[in-house]
C-alpha cells in the first residue's frame, strides 16, 4: 500500500480505461489515498456498478462508474456532467484510455485512424476543457496523461497510434503553459513495456512463431527496444501518477516524462 500522503484525501479523481490495466491500478493507488473515484472503461453497466461497489467497500470512498464512448464529445460531455454531479468535482484527471491497430501506412484502415485518434487524443482534449474551468476556480488541479514511449519516438505500423500519443505530448506542454498560473499542473506519463494482458497475448505469439518459451520470448521482446530487460508492472504507472498528485511534484508541469527502461535514451 502507498504511503499516505496529505492532501489527497476526500479529492476526486476521474480516471479513463480504469476498468482494467494501468488505469484500474492507478485507480487503487488514489483510492488507498482517500480520493474518491470515477471508473470509467469497457464494461456493461451491471459490472461497472459491480466494480464502483468493490471499490466503495474496500477503501471507504465514494464512487462513480461510466462506460461512455469516447469517440463522441457529446458523450464525454454528459460523462463529466455526471460524474461531477454525482461526486461533486473533478480534481485529478488521468486521461488513460486509449486503443491500438498496427498495420503499414499504406493500408491502414480509416476508421482505425478515426477510432485511434479519437480515443487517444481527442478525447483528452475534451476531458481537460471541461474539468479546467472548476480546478482553475479552486485553485487546483491535476491533469496526468497517460502517452507511451510513441509520444517521443515512432515505430514501424503503428501510425494512428504514435501520431495520438505524439498529440497528448504537445497537448500536455500547451495546457501546462496556459494553467500554470492556476494551481493547475499537467504532465504526461510515457511509458515503454508495461505488462498487460494485450502484451501477453503478443508474447504468446512470438514463443509460438519462434519455439521459444514464455520467458525468452517475454525478453526478446522487450530488449528489443530497452535495454532494461524488465517490463513495467502497471502499479508502478499509478504510483507515478500519485507523485505527480503531491506536493514534492508541485513545480513539475508540462514535462513528457519517460518511463521506458531507457528505450529513449539510445
Amino acid at each position: 500500500m502507498s504511503t499516505l500522503q496529505t492532501g489527497l484525501q476526500g479529492k476526486v479523481a476521474l480516471i479513463t480505461g480504469s476498468t482494467s490495466g494501468i488505469g484500474l491500478a492507478t485507480a487503487h493507488v488514489l483510492a488507498e489515498q482517500g480520493c474518491h473515484i470515477v471508473l470509467h472503461g469497457l464494461m456493461d453497466h451491471d459490472e461497472g456498478q459491480t466494480l464502483a461497489a468493490e471499490f466503495r467497500a474496500q477503501y471507504q470512498i465514494n464512487t462513480f462508474f461510466s462506460n461512455a464512448d469516447l469517440r463522441e464529445a457529446n458523450c464525454i460531455h454528459e460523462f463529466i456532467d455526471n460524474a461531477v454531479n454525482a461526486l461533486g468535482s473533478i480534481d485529478i484527471l488521468v486521461n488513460n484510455a486509449g486503443i491500438q491497430h498496427t498495420q503499414d501506412v499504406a493500408h491502414f484502415p480509416i476508421e482505425k485512424w478515426n477510432d485511434i485518434i479519437a480515443i487517444n487524443l481527442s478525447a483528452a482534449f475534451h476531458t481537460i476543457q471541461q474539468v479546467i474551468p472548476a480546478m482553475a476556480e479552486k485553485g487546483w488541479g491535476r491533469i496526468i496523461n497517460i502517452a507511451s514511449v510513441h509520444g517521443l519516438v515512432a515505430s514501424a505500423n503503428k501510425v494512428a497510434y504514435c501520431a495520438a500519443k505524439h498529440g497528448i505530448v504537445g497537448l500536455t506542454k500547451v495546457v501546462a503553459i496556459e494553467c500554470a498560473e492556476q494551481g493547475i499542473t499537467v504532465n504526461a506519463i510515457c511509458p515503454g513495456w508495461v505488462d498487460t494482458p494485450l502484451i501477453g497475448k503478443q508474447i504468446d505469439s512470438i514463443a509460438s512463431d519462434k519455439s521459444l518459451s514464455y520467458d525468452e520470448a517475454k525478453y526478446q521482446l522487450v530488449t528489443s527496444k530497452q535495454p532494461l530487460p524488465e517490463m513495467l508492472a502497471p502499479r508502478q504507472i499509478g504510483e507515478f501518477v500519485l507523485f505527480l498528485c503531491g506536493g514534492a511534484a508541485r513545480g513539475i508541469t508540462g514535462s513528457s516524462l519517460p518511463m521506458d527502461g531507457a528505450w529513449t535514451a539510445q
